[in-house]
């Protein structure tokens, strides 16, 4: 079995195991989740959906964010952390969707990546779980993590990883591939301690392990 079969009977697996993997930011639409994927640096989706409910109950427009007061907006992510920043990229982000976009948020990579404080990886979130769209793949901590363990590539950077990922893998579950590899590594393939006894993947995992063994 070459490197893209044994992925692509990875994925097959991992779609059986969690067939209901999907982003874990709460939003509900796709201003919601630009602003939820921009908290979301250094930060956990749990602590983000525990922030935005307050957060997108007083700012309900790209309009209502860029105008919004900067201590107030600030004092409401706080705990997100890094919120200085955070709030200053959310609300030139809004200015710009305001400004060019007619507060709309764009449903295209380059356009995206225009935006104050968002990268390739923001854009992909976006573009594939507010409008369906597979422009590439989500390379996060956990997608970097599993993707190497599982032996779909051997680069450390991001923009090389996806490269990588996008070559072995069907256009059309681009966007899903990351969020099973989230999934099944805060599940299953934990960074410390992996699961590798139970893991539905140990008989195609390239990272032969005894029970005794764990990655570190």
């Amino acid at each position: 079995m070459n490197r893209q079969q044994r992925t692509l009977e990875q994925i097959r697996v991992l779609k059986s195991v969690y067939p209901d993997a999907r982003c874990e930011l709460h939003f509900a639409n796709p201003l919601q989740l630009l602003v939820a994927t921009i908290l979301s640096a250094q930060c956990t989706d749990a602590r983000v959906n525990m922030v935005t409910p307050a957060l997108f109950a007083k700012y309900r427009t790209a309009q209502e964010f860029a105008d919004s007061d900067p201590v107030e907006l600030e004092n409401l992510i706080r705990s997100a952390g890094f919120f200085h920043t955070k709030a200053r990229h959310i609300r030139e982000c809004c200015r710009l969707l305001v400004a060019d976009h007619d507060g709309r948020v764009p449903r295209a990579m380059e356009e995206l990546r225009a935006l104050p404080g968002v990268g390739r990886k923001t854009a992909n979130v976006v573009l594939g779980n507010a409008f369906g769209l597979n422009a590439g793949v989500v390379v996060d901590t956990h997608v970097a993590r599993l993707s190497a363990r599982l032996g779909m590539t051997r680069q450390t950077d991001p923009v090389k990883i996806e490269v990588d990922l996008m070559k072995l893998t069907p256009r059309d579950d681009w966007a899903l591939l990351s969020h099973l590899l989230i999934w099944h590594g805060r599940r299953r393939c934990k960074a410390r301690r992996p699961d590798c006894a139970n893991c539905e993947l140990r008989k195609i995992c390239p990272r032969k392990l005894t029970p005794q063994t764990h990655l570190s």
